[in-house]
C-alpha cells in the first residue's frame, strides 16, 4: 500500500480527507500523529511537514500537506465531483466550504485554542467558552451562505461536494464542544444525509479512536 496519511483521530482536516479517501475507494494506511503527546512536534514529522500539522498525505509519489489542496488533488486525481464545472458555481462552492476551512477551523485549533487559554485558572471551562464563541456564529454563518443552494439532500444538491467535507468535521466539534445547532433545520438534514454514507461513516473519528482517549 502506497498511499499513507499521517493525521490526527480528531483533527477537523484529517477527517476531511479520510473521508474523501473513502469516497475515492483509496487504499490507504493511516499513521497516528498525536497531537496531545506533541508528536507533531517531533523531528520526524516536521521533516514531513515543518508546519508541524496533520494531515500529510503521501500518494502517486508525492507528499501533500494542507488539507485543502490535498482534496483539491483527490478531487482532480480521483474524479470525485466535489466542485462543479460552472466557474461561478465552483467559486461559490469553494467559498461556502472556506467558510469553514479557512475561517472557523483556524481559530478553533488545538494550538491556538491552548496558547489562548494559558492563563485562565479553570482551563477546560475557557476551553469551551472558546469553542462555543466561536462555532455557533460560523455554522450560522455558513447555514445562511446556504440560502443560495438546494438541499438535495447535500449542502449544494444531490451530490457531495466540498461544502459537505468541510460541514461534517466541524458538527462534530460542535456536538463535541456542547454547541447547540438544533434550530438550524438545513444543517440538521445535510448532517443526516451525510451520517448515512459509506464514507463518511468509515471516516468518522469513532471508527479510529483509541482505545485509550476519551468519547
Amino acid at each position: 500500500m502506497n498511499t499513507v496519511l499521517y493525521d490526527y483521530w480528531r483533527s477537523s482536516a484529517s477527517y476531511r480527507v479520510r473521508i474523501a479517501l473513502h469516497l475515492a475507494d483509496e487504499p490507504f494506511k493511516r499513521v497516528a500523529v498525536d497531537l496531545l503527546e506533541g508528536d507533531h512536534r517531533a523531528p520526524d514529522h516536521l521533516a514531513r511537514n515543518p508546519q508541524g500539522l496533520v494531515p500529510v498525505l503521501d500518494i502517486d509519489g508525492h507528499r501533500f500537506t494542507q488539507s485543502l489542496a490535498i482534496l483539491d488533488y483527490l478531487n482532480d486525481t480521483r474524479a470525485l465531483d466535489l466542485l462543479p464545472d460552472d466557474p461561478a458555481q465552483r467559486a461559490q462552492v469553494r467559498a461556502l466550504a472556506q467558510s469553514i476551512a479557512v475561517d472557523l477551523h483556524p481559530v478553533c485549533n488545538l494550538s491556538v485554542v491552548r496558547h489562548a487559554t494559558s492563563n485562565d485558572e479553570n482551563k477546560p471551562a475557557a476551553i469551551r467558552e472558546w469553542m462555543q464563541h466561536f462555532i455557533r456564529p460560523g455554522l450560522e454563518a455558513f447555514d445562511t451562505l446556504l440560502e443560495t443552494f438546494a438541499q438535495e439532500p447535500f449542502c449544494c444538491g444531490n451530490t457531495l461536494s466540498l461544502a459537505d467535507l468541510c460541514l461534517m468535521p466541524q458538527l462534530y466539534n460542535a456536538h463535541r464542544w456542547g454547541v447547540d445547532f438544533s434550530d438550524l433545520p438545513r444543517l440538521h438534514a445535510i448532517k443526516t444525509a451525510c451520517a448515512v454514507h459509506p464514507a463518511f461513516i468509515a471516516a468518522h473519528p469513532d471508527q479510529i479512536r483509541p482505545a485509550q482517549a476519551n468519547p
